[in-house]
């Protein structure tokens, strides 16, 4: 991606997921110029052994540690210098260490994004930005979503819009906040009666919506090779019940967190072989949440742009 392309970001797809990924995202303030295209693989694994059920954290030894493996390929390009294309379509392995039900693997969500800048103004060594971001994410697969946590997703479409404000000085050091609603419609079960603060005789789930908060600090070094990013989220259910007292989750669970990470990519601009390739990683934690796991993630992956 160019040279500020790729940034981490971090997608709640269900109970307990890790937190990918690396690239041009839906919540940062990076723009491709027209008819620039990047390619990122960002593999991330998330881990935890604990969990909130509600909002009581716990040890269920019938789960022991609970692993999640996202394959993520990525896809950025520029239609203008003002408006891009993002599109990701993560494939996901789940498992764990404890009792004896079996895992899932597979493709999850395809997800379309629309980011546009408008706003772009420099004050001296001051810049400011503003931009607005659309995203629509729906199933690739026919997976079960009501097979928590070792589901690949939520299994319903989402739409979400985000605005995005980032105050960048002298090129060298930013802050960067982002709000954003996740609208989320139904999803199918293979079940005819489910209990969510009441009983329900459908097949049919209402996964609660959403709101989501970033703050990032960011800066540059090594001459403007390496980049690196410390990263504040909360997302918060707008509506849902809590897991049941050593029940299964289920996706009408009131699922929210606070999330703390690191990120750090390395471009490879002065070795004219590979110019244009970029190195990514990250680490992040779950610091306090609510029905999901107390999970801790690593990435790691690499990014190659072009002018198409």
């Amino acid at each position: 991606m160019k040279k500020y392309l790729l940034s981490g970001f971090f997608t709640l797809t269900f109970f307990l997921t890790s937190f990918p990924l690396a690239a041009q995202t839906p919540s940062d303030a990076i723009m491709m110029k027209k008819k620039e295209i990047c390619f990122a693989f960002v593999y991330d694994q998330g881990k935890w052994d604990q969990y909130w059920e509600g909002t009581n954290l716990i040890t269920n030894e019938n789960i022991g540690t609970f692993t999640r493996s996202t394959y993520a390929p990525m896809i950025a390009f520029g239609l203008t210098d003002k408006l891009n294309v993002l599109l990701a379509a993560p494939y996901m392995k789940t498992n764990s260490t404890g009792g004896q039900l079996a895992g899932a693997h597979g493709f999850q969500d395809i997800n379309v994004s629309v980011k546009y800048e408008a706003i772009k103004k420099d004050f001296g060594k001051h810049r400011i930005s503003a931009l607005a971001v659309a995203q629509f994410g729906t199933p690739m697969t026919n997976y079960l979503s009501d097979y928590m946590p070792y589901s690949l997703g939520l299994g319903t479409q989402e739409l979400t819009g985000r605005v995005i404000v980032q105050h960048e000085f002298n090129k060298m050091i930013y802050v960067r906040a982002s709000a954003a609603y996740v609208w989320r419609g139904q999803t199918e079960i293979e079940r005819p009666y489910y209990y969510a603060n009441g009983s329900y005789y459908t097949t049919f789930m209402d996964v609660p919506s959403a709101a989501n908060y970033q703050a990032i600090v960011g800066g540059w070094a090594l001459r403007h090779n390496l980049r690196l990013e410390a990263t504040y989220s909360v997302l918060n259910c707008v509506s849902g019940d809590d897991i049941r007292r050593w029940n299964m989750p289920q996706p009408t669970n009131k699922m929210e967190y606070t999330h703390a990470g690191f990120f750090a990519q390395y471009y490879f601009k002065s070795i004219k072989q590979i110019k244009g390739f970029s190195l990514v990683a990250s680490y992040g934690q779950v610091l306090e949440g609510r029905n999901m796991g107390k999970a801790t993630s690593v990435s790691g992956g690499a990014t190659y742009q072009f002018t198409f």
